[in-house]
């Protein structure tokens, strides 16, 4: 298998375990987290800010564009400069060969390469409710809150800083709903996909 792989995801869809899974599978390294790190240590910032601020566009994004700062030859703004950052990691982790990134903007970040699978997975809200309470400890009360507050972040960030939309199928080469499906059968597909394609 000589595939990138790419899973965007709604938070609660299970696209993290089943971008796991599929790492698993094919003995590949899997990159979600672990990209925070070498974002970090690429742009400058400290590991705890680039977390905290990651994908919060909503939030701080006018503080943002009003503080800028020196990258490379450039003047941005501390958004741009994580995010150019974390296209600098991705591009070097994808160069290494075959592997799972999950988010940040992969499947755009990476649209050139003839070895790229861009997947997306979503579910219906019950679905994504159940699994953030259950796996992620939310509060079942507030869960549909946060879930929403977080697809909002996730949508502002990705539309900021690519050409495309958010969750679009015009974006991605699979589109798995992980709620009808299932995560495991979510995982299998993927690889059979990725499989034909190498």
């Amino acid at each position: 298998m000589n595939t990138i792989i790419s899973i965007g995801r709604e938070l609660g869809s299970g696209g993290r375990t089943i971008g796991r899974t599929v790492a698993m599978k094919f003995g590949i390294p899997y990159y979600d987290r672990e990209i925070i790190d070498k974002t970090a240590e690429e742009s400058g910032f400290a590991i705890d800010f680039v977390k905290s601020q990651e994908q919060k566009v909503s939030a701080y994004y006018k503080l943002c564009m009003g503080m800028s700062y020196g990258y490379g030859n450039q003047i941005l703004s501390l958004s741009s400069q994580i995010y150019q950052a974390q296209v600098k990691v991705i591009k070097e982790l994808a160069e290494k060969g075959p592997c799972v990134i999950v988010g940040r903007c992969a499947d755009y970040i990476l649209r050139d390469r003839d070895d790229l699978l861009r997947v997306f997975v979503y579910s219906d809200i019950e679905h994504r409710i159940k699994r953030a309470v259950n796996s992620y400890g939310m509060n079942e009360q507030t869960a549909k809150k946060e879930i929403q507050k977080s697809d909002k972040e996730r949508a502002r960030h990705y539309n900021l800083f690519t050409d495309n939309t958010w969750g679009s199928r015009e974006n991605y080469d699979l589109m798995l709903d992980s709620g009808y499906l299932g995560l495991e059968k979510c995982a299998d597909l993927i690889c059979e996909v990725a499989s034909q394609r190498s």
